[in-house]
């Protein structure tokens, strides 16, 4: 199947089952300069400073997080259902140990000089408009109690999706 581009009003689906459900990779870095995908679950989508927004949360443990920290592009790719392993896969495991879309069967593919890959079935392609760390002393006790008992928090970064890709 080919890819299909739209804008973010003509995408078809229920964001909350695609991210809350369904969930997504988040790829940053390059083809030329290497790059990390990791599944989430969480996130959110809207309109922010008059632009189609996507905002994600990644833990500075996370080894994509120096790509994050490093690129200004980055993409949100859903993937059906049959690629559940996959997505499992790259949640579960560290690019820092392999080629995690390699070991899971994962064809890489760059749109818009971002990587995503061929088996996703819609994709954001993001430019990094702003990101700031989460600071769980300032969250409900229960937040806190719930998802930083770690002490390894979140960074917060908001993309202005400048592309929408979904397969015919």
């Amino acid at each position: 199947m080919a890819w299909k581009k739209l804008t973010a009003s003509e995408m078809t689906g229920n964001l909350f089952d695609r991210i809350g459900k369904q969930w997504f990779l988040l790829t940053a870095g390059t083809e030329e300069t290497g790059y990390n995908p990791m599944t989430c679950s969480w996130g959110m989508a809207g309109i922010l400073w008059n632009k189609p927004s996507v905002t994600c949360y990644v833990r500075k443990s996370r080894h994509t997080f120096g790509f994050m920290e490093r690129q200004d592009i980055f993409t949100v790719s859903f993937l059906p259902e049959t690629q559940r392993k996959a997505l499992s896969f790259c949640g579960s495991h560290s690019g820092r140990d392999g080629d995690k879309p390699a070991q899971c069967g994962l064809t890489p593919e760059a749109l818009d000089g971002a990587v995503t890959f061929a088996e996703a079935e819609l994709v954001f392609v993001c430019r990094k408009r702003y990101a700031a760390d989460i600071s769980p002393a300032d969250l409900p006790a229960d937040v806190r109690e719930n998802f930083y008992g770690s002490d390894d928090a979140h960074k917060m970064y908001i993309g202005e999706i400048t592309a929408v890709y979904q397969k015919d």
